[in-house]
């Protein structure tokens, strides 16, 4: 076991044993005294926001009191630091405590849906969840059983890792790959450069000019250990000129930018083009950087497979397919940015040097994201404004971390892979999906549709999946999906739709442990789980319930391999020290609560060693150099089918999607919107919790002429509409959003209601009137695509 520290209360009643005093009146006195004696350990808040951040709860006769925040150092603004967490981290204890903490295991007894269930024993419900598995995986096999999506639970031993060990116990799982973050950028990036290069944080200390395109790391990445605050940190070294080319003035354009220049949601690419058309024009692009570094500029470096005129620039001068040339009075009716601001902006990027460009991933979010995030990286590219001090490749702003070894899942013997998206299309039509048609990996077929799911950690499901009214009807036909495995810590609108559901803990309430996240800046951590206090009803840590399913299916020894959940924490970490001898030993460690090893990331500037000497640091793509146009994206879909008036290009290209300025469907529906990350949610985790939404309440913003033209004010309840859904919000009228567009924060609980004989959804959530239509390519979610039009309730 484990030890968390000795507490003073803990202390003297050793002593009072000792003495033999334990059952005297003194004893008594001393004991009451005692249990007004604090104590903490220390935890960490675990929840995706790219993130993690160490927090020390302190407890008292068993409850948690209070949490507070790293002071392992002395307060300082650079490394080495306090990691602060955020007011989200910080409302840990109001999450252990919550009135909508699951308490028990219970099973449904109504429709799906309807969130009606009653209380049973843990033995019921591991062994319902046996049995079902047993008879799902005999009938169907092990292709019908699907892991889903989640993101709740980030710690190394008690999270989807165990739940993914039991599952390839059991003879594996159906896989999906890409996620809803990024899964646009994350399929296209690596056709540019072989993967995904990025320079630090303070890297931008060395630029003259930095350019955010749909970036807010203010409010994304907004803890100690995040980026948005490591940017702060090298802004506050040497400033350089800030833009920010967003919808939405944003807390990052209000705090932090020079320039704000609001674009249409979709048309980032469009932009790009008039910009690299005044480049071109004006002889400004580094030709020789182009010629040396690049394929498929121009007609030079083109590959023999491409058709004339398939090269970047020929597109840009209007000599390609389309024949329009991409000039700035082109884009400024597709971007809603005049032509004269274009032209200045690529006059002071193509003059200010070094310049350091980055993207957030709301703009890849897009039905044409592949194609946005490319072109964004062509601004660097372009320019030659990569590889050199003070420049970045167009991604957003890198990351340190170290390879920290996690609870073993060991292998799946499924080999099909559906992209995350498309869980949905695998329960309706599974058996049709193919390599051809929706972009699976490891099978040219899949032999079965989803029957099975188990959903850990999660709420992606039904708040945070596109067209959350459609996903509902799909949830609940039983006929579709026979069993559904929920387990978390909230009730959320996801375990409504539980055939069985599991109550988990918290982080405060087992042993467990966490690393840095994907979006740490300068440092690279380990941080403690340490249990605080016992769950105060019948909650599990996910690790004990999969040994308790385990040993129900026989395989307990094969899951455990003889160990504790307390020794996989130890192993994971001894493991993780071999690769990383900077740690301090575990002993060490656990006392301190964590560990920090500051600057481990050695090459700061993305593509520095490319840019010295590419033939001896060549990129992983297949010329080993920068591919603008993508020989292997032409022939790895020259025989798929995808949607009418969808595109997939070899260079980067702006094409008008569904759902956008151009579609038909914008006479009835004017308005574009999207969602944003706001302050008090990651994603729809702390959305229940309400001090956080009294501080951050939800709400549609609106700018004051679209407002105007429906006699809505600010303040008033709306209804946000489309035809797949209504939802009602109070409105904001603010200049901070374009005309044209609206836009609300993600993550809020999908609840619908029948009012007037209308399904209105009055939790707030986007995803009522988001698709589930996939982008081309990568098949990720185009949440971003929505068309829309508004009215007072």
């Amino acid at each position: 076991m484990l030890e968390t520290g000795i507490s003073r209360r803990d202390l003297l009643r050793s002593s009072l044993a000792l003495a033999g005093l334990a059952m005297t009146p003194l004893a008594s006195a001393v004991a009451a005294a005692a249990e007004d004696i604090e104590s903490f350990s220390w935890c960490a808040c675990v929840i995706n926001c790219g993130q993690r951040c160490p927090v020390r709860c302190f407890t008292k006769a068993g409850k948690v009191i209070r949490i507070e925040t790293d002071n392992t150092l002395p307060d300082a603004t650079d490394a080495p630091r306090q990691i602060r967490a955020c007011q989200r981290g910080r409302s840990m204890r109001e999450r252990i405590y919550s009135p909508d903490r699951l308490k028990y295991p219970m099973k449904r007894i109504g429709k799906r849906g309807e969130g009606k269930f009653e209380r049973i024993s843990w033995e019921e419900a591991v062994k319902t969840i046996a049995s079902e598995w047993k008879r799902i995986r005999d009938a169907y096999g092990n292709e019908s059983i699907y892991w889903q999506y989640c993101s709740g639970q980030q710690s190394i031993v008690s999270s989807r890792r165990a739940w993914q060990r039991l599952m390839n116990l059991m003879g594996g799982f159906l896989k999906y790959y890409g996620s809803y973050s990024n899964a646009q950028l994350a399929a296209a990036f690596p056709l540019t450069y072989g993967g995904r290069p990025a320079s630090l944080p303070s890297v931008i200390a060395d630029a003259e000019l930095y350019v955010l395109f749909g970036n807010n790391p203010s409010v994304t990445r907004p803890s100690g250990g995040g980026k948005g605050y490591q940017i702060d940190l090298a802004l506050s070294k040497k400033r350089p000129k800030i833009i920010v080319i967003d919808p939405c003035f944003t807390d990052t354009a209000t705090t932090r930018a020079d320039e704000w220049v609001p674009i249409r949601p979709g048309t980032d690419a469009a932009l790009v083009e008039a910009l690299a058309y005044e480049w071109i024009t004006k002889n400004q692009v580094d030709q020789a950087f182009l010629d040396k570094y690049c394929v498929g500029y121009d007609e030079k470096t083109l590959p023999a497979s491409a058709p004339k005129n398939a090269d970047y620039k020929s597109h840009i001068l209007g000599r390609g397919p389309d024949r329009i040339e991409k000039t700035p009075e082109w884009a400024s009716g597709i971007t809603g940015i005049s032509a004269d601001v274009i032209r200045r902006l690529a006059k002071e990027m193509a003059e200010t040097k070094p310049l350091f460009v980055s993207q957030g991933w709301g703009p890849q979010r897009q039905a044409n994201g592949e194609d946005t995030s490319r072109a964004i990286a062509m601004v660097p590219i372009l320019l030659g404004q990569i590889g050199l001090p003070g420049t970045n490749s167009g991604e957003h702003e890198g990351n340190t971390s170290f390879p920290a070894v996690y609870l073993p899942v060991g292998k799946n013997p499924v080999k099909a892979s559906i992209p995350c998206y498309l869980w949905t299309d695998a329960i309706v039509r599974g058996s049709e999906m193919t390599r051809r048609t929706d972009a699976l990996k490891g099978a040219e077929k899949l032999t079965q549709n989803i029957r099975m799911i188990i959903n850990s950690g999660g709420n992606t499901m039904i708040n945070q999946h596109g067209d959350a009214n459609w996903t509902h009807e799909v949830l609940e036909d039983e006929k579709k999906l026979e069993f559904l495995v929920v387990c978390d810590n909230m009730m959320t609108p996801s375990c409504r739709y539980a055939d069985i559901l599991l109550p988990d803990t918290l982080g405060p309430e087992t042993n467990d442990m966490a690393c840095q996240g994907g979006s740490h800046g300068d440092v690279a951590e380990m941080l403690a789980i340490q249990k605080a206090c016992e769950p105060e009803y019948e909650q599990k840590s996910s690790y004990e319930i999969c040994r308790l399913i385990a040993r129900e299916l026989g395989l307990e020894m094969e899951f455990t391999e003889g160990r504790t959940q307390e020794e996989w924490v130890r192993w994971c970490y001894e493991e993780t020290r071999k690769k990383v001898p900077e740690l301090p030993t575990f002993e060490e460690f656990w006392k301190a609560g964590l560990a920090k090893v500051w600057h481990y990331r050695k090459d700061p500037i993305a593509l520095e060693a490319f840019r010295k000497d590419p033939a001896a640091h060549p990129l992983k793509t297949p010329t080993g150099k920068i591919e603008i146009y993508s020989e292997q994206l032409a022939k790895e879909t020259a025989d798929w089918v995808i949607a009418e008036g969808d595109r997939i290009n070899a260079i980067p290209k702006f094409w008008r999607t569904w759902d956008m300025p151009g579609d038909s469907l914008q006479k009835k529906y004017p308005l574009q919107c999207f969602g944003f990350h706001g302050h008090g949610r990651i994603h729809s985790t702390f959305h229940n919790l309400p001090k956080l939404r009294s501080l951050h309440p939800d709400a549609l913003y609106m700018n004051p002429v679209d407002a105007g033209k429906r006699g809505i004010q600010d303040g008033d309840t709306v209804e946000i509409f489309n035809d797949r859904g209504i939802v009602r919000l109070p409105v904001r009228v603010t200049p901070r959003i374009m005309p044209g567009v609206v836009t609300m924060p993600q993550g809020a609980w999908y609840d619908p209601q029948m009012i007037d004989g209308r399904r209105v959804d009055v939790g707030g959530c986007i995803n009522t009137l988001t698709a589930h239509r996939p982008s081309p390519y990568g098949k990720g979610n185009a949440q971003h695509n929505i068309l829309v039009d508004v009215r007072k309730a």
